[in-house]
């Protein structure tokens, strides 16, 4: 049964009710309903373009800024998780407070006039710890994670109950007046479905029934769920979901997870994704009869502290997200896709009245032309040679198509955007040193190696990690001592022993006798690892210390609950008088966590209570090291970031409040180089940071700074220099246009449309710095044939050489300033009877 079918039989039962009672009364149930066509609010069909901004990746005093840039981009709807293990860190103990105050945001969502896509889950995945599951939940007796299982399912309906009865108690559900027009239960199950079988097909329905339940009065969807049952909507995640559609006739189209990137791995090159494939991507599942698209991610965010799944995901979630992981815009995405949401809102009326007619322009061409019966019309006309351009001809007129683009045609006439035409202006970032007179100040704290006393436990064996720390720190030290005869025969030869250690991952350093010896660390792709090589021993009681470090508990797999951490073993000796000696099996002493952690040496308490050291000492390159110094905050509003370009691997504080892990010395592997936008992409397609940190940047809130006297506190594990740890704000370098005369303008139609000017306008050249700076010089202006990119532009063989003469009277001191890309600004036509553009860049300070 179709909602809106539903929502009409009730409405009229109880106007039967009241009508006896002699009261014109009507209580909808609810004003969110769908059809075939799309989502429908409050009677209207809607095409609904949607931007993930997940609450607990950024701090509050940021959201009001986020959500507005969303809106300002063309969005409709805010699309979040809800993050179980930050709600509930302990059985029955809830928070909603700081960056989980989840009613703050969805009320921030409403005041701006947006809806809400509120995906409960409660499993989120999202590259985050535990795949947003508190760890105690392991630990009930008898469950197993999302299957048809008892003891999951209680826990599941308790805490979705408890997020949906919150909700309905602040008045947030659409059907009573607020902003959450949708609800997701469940995510991505569908493949996890496939692996269990029955008892997976069981839990869907379960889930499905649960949640409508639950009586929001909003649709509930399903992601990658091919057999949602009714009334669920099934929905598509991926780079494409052109290709998708939904289990039954009359459910819309919905793509919850349009992907904008990728996430960024330690030891992984950084993905990123050209805005013309992205914009395309859209465009394409719009013309193919979707009403419903969902940025993943519009702003990525932070994975503070150790929220960040994976392993070994870093703890920028930036996602190449149109909104960066500061905050900004990142342009020419942001821009570029805004234009195209305005070029699709254009279209609605056609859009949402009728499936289009697909009409052949060419061996990869085709055109898409939606109707309405009240005579709207709009087309969508596609070329998916990824190399060629194509001339097409439709209608009367006939119409350039670059390669791997679509034009919008609003009016089924006039061409107001290409996928890979971009208008909008590219901007290049820059991260500017702070001045601190001199830099910070640092003090020390030597972290114990060998660490047995009150806290420490002695078992005979290898302990799993997470089991035993039950993930209350990313450390476990596990320690033994070693007997050696004085007749050992390589304390005369000189050949060290060579001491065999397999683990189950993260990361390990193995200390001899207080000596750091070696470090092992696996990867995001092979988490397991092995350290074999040789260590300094003497005759009697040698010491081993094996700190097994986790960097994020896994958030996606089958069972991934079931998976394991630290050392497994076995652990050998090579090379003794007797040959191998097993270790594995003796007696182990164990200490969860850090010395440093215990006394919370990060905070503004704890970091009191020991005695630091300072001045040469500090520069010393050492293992295990707490670093603390004081700063004040710097002037202005621009964010800021830490960087730690000059450490190896640790984590770091601010005031208490953790910034995240830190690995700048794990390089980055991959192929980076030229990355044309035409052509499927993947997320290995197009990567930076090649052979260079895979985060040297950590973001800082503003709003985690007091004026003055704020504390910095670093743990520093392999042996980074503190000294070259500077504060840097995150600012607009430059800015560029790139933009042929007579390129589709959509503010040209529109004042055409409204009947303001009678011929085509000529586009023009924006540019904008930052807030706070201004434009001060072009450092590169041509009208002609340029060539090259944002950053490294250069002459073609037309140019007029007038070019910079506009830029320098109408920019140069401005914060913002626009020019016509006409001939006669430039000096005249340097070039008559060739198509030209102009590309400038402009500096911002």
């Amino acid at each position: 049964m179709v909602m809106a079918v539903k929502k009409l039989t009730m409405c009229n039962n109880v106007l039967v009710v009241f009508l006896l009672l002699g009261l014109w009364v009507c209580s909808v149930s609810a004003s969110v309903s769908y059809d075939s066509k799309a989502i429908t609010i409050n009677g209207q069909r809607r095409i609904l373009i949607s931007g993930s901004i997940h609450y607990p990746r950024s701090s509050p005093e940021m959201w009001p800024d986020l959500i507005q840039k969303a809106k300002e981009g063309g969005l409709d709807v805010i699309q979040t998780y809800v993050f179980w293990n930050g709600h509930e860190p302990s059985p029955g103990k809830y928070y909603f407070e700081g960056n989980y105050d989840l009613v703050k945001f969805v009320k921030l969502v409403k005041q701006a006039g947006l809806y809400l896509h509120l995906r409960i889950g409660p499993y989120v995945c999202a590259e985050w710890n535990f795949g947003g599951f508190p760890v105690w939940l392991k630990y009930i007796p008898g469950i197993n994670f999302r299957t048809d299982n008892g003891p999951f399912k209680a826990q599941m309906q308790r805490f979705t109950t408890k997020i949906v009865n919150m909700m309905k108690a602040e008045g947030l559900f659409e059907s009573q007046g607020g902003p959450i027009i949708l609800s997701q239960i469940e995510n991505e199950y569908g493949p996890m479905e496939y692996e269990l079988g029955a008892p997976g097909q069981a839990y869907t329905k379960w889930a499905a029934s649960m949640a409508v339940g639950l009586g929001t009065g909003v649709p509930w969807v399903m992601c990658k769920q091919d057999d949602a049952p009714d009334p669920v909507i099934n929905t598509c995640n991926g780079f494409y979901c052109d290709y998708f559609s939904p289990n039954k006739p009359y459910k819309p189209k919905m793509w919850t997870e349009a992907w904008t990137g990728w996430f960024t791995e330690f030891g992984g090159a950084v993905p990123y994704r050209p805005a013309e494939d992205l914009a395309f991507s859209v465009a394409r599942f719009i013309q193919k009869g979707g009403s419903y698209i969902n940025y993943y991610m519009y702003h990525g965010g932070t994975n503070f502290g150790r929220t960040a799944g994976g392993p070994f995901i870093a703890t920028s979630y930036d996602y190449d997200a149109p909104l960066d992981e500061y905050g900004l815009l990142r342009q020419p995405k942001w821009g570029h896709l805004k234009d195209l949401h305005r070029a699709i809102k254009l279209c609605e009326p056609a859009l949402v009245s009728g499936d289009p007619a697909v009409i052949p322009l060419g061996n990869y061409q085709e055109a898409h032309v939606f109707k309405s019966k009240s005579g709207a019309c709009a087309a969508f006309l596609a070329n998916y040679n990824q190399r060629s351009f194509s001339k097409v001809a439709f209608g009367n007129m006939h119409y350039n198509l670059p390669p791997w683009s679509i034009s919008i045609l609003p009016d089924c006439k006039n061409t107001v955007y290409n996928t890979a035409r971009v208008g909008a202006q590219s901007a290049q970032m820059k991260m500017v040193p702070v001045p601190m007179h001199g830099g910070f100040s640092w003090q020390a704290y030597s972290e114990e190696t060998d660490s047995e006393g009150d806290n420490t436990f002695t078992m005979v064996g290898l302990l799993e990690q997470i089991n035993t720390t039950r993930d209350v720190t990313d450390y476990l030290w596990y320690m033994t001592d070693v007997n050696l005869d004085p007749s050992e025969g390589f304390l005369r030869s000189g050949e060290y022993p060579i001491l065999n250690v397999l683990s189950a991952g993260h990361a390990l350093h193995v200390f001899v006798n207080g000596q750091l010896s070696g470090t092992a660390y696996g990867s995001l792709e092979f988490p397991k690892l092995t350290f074999s090589q040789g260590v300094k021993m003497r005759a009697g009681i040698n010491k081993i210390s094996l700190l097994s470090i986790a960097v994020g508990l896994p958030n996606v797999g089958p069972h991934f609950e079931t998976w394991n951490a630290g050392i497994l073993g076995p652990v050998t000796l090579n090379g003794l008088n007797e040959g191998r000696r097993d270790l594995s099996w003796q007696k182990w002493s164990y200490k969860i966590g850090l010395k440093g952690e215990a006394m919370s040496l990060h905070s503004l308490s704890g970091s009191s209570s020991v005695e630091w050291t300072q001045g040469a000492f500090v520069s010393r390159r050492q293992p295990l090291m707490w670093y603390k110094t004081t700063f004040n905050a710097p002037a202005g509003n621009s964010p800021l970031a830490l960087d730690m370009g000059s450490m190896g691997k640790g984590q770091v504080w601010i005031n208490g409040q953790s910034v995240g892990r830190y690995w700048p010395a794990y390089k980055a592997s991959g192929t980076c180089g030229f990355c044309d936008y035409a052509g499927t992409f993947n997320e290995k397609k197009c990567l930076s940071n090649c052979g260079e940190a895979s985060q040297r940047w950590y973001h800082v809130p503003q709003s985690w700074l007091k004026p003055t006297g704020n504390l910095l506190v670093v743990f520093e594990e392999w042996g980074g220099d503190p000294n070259g740890i500077s504060l840097v704000r995150r600012e607009v370098d430059s800015v560029c246009a790139d933009i042929y005369e007579w390129q589709p303008n959509l503010m040209n139609y529109m004042m055409q449309s409204s009947g303001k000017v009678n011929k085509p306008l000529r586009p023009k050249a924006h540019l904008a710095c930052g807030p706070g700076q201004k434009i001060s010089f072009i450092k590169f202006a041509s009208f002609g044939t340029p060539e090259g990119a944002c950053g490294n532009y250069h002459q073609g063989s037309c140019h007029a050489f007038h070019s910079y003469d506009a830029f320098n009277r109408l920019c140069v001191g401005q914060n913002w300033c626009s020019v016509t890309v006409a001939p006669e600004m430039f000096g005249g036509d340097p070039c008559p009877n060739v198509m030209k553009k102009l590309a400038v860049e402009a500096v911002c300070s």
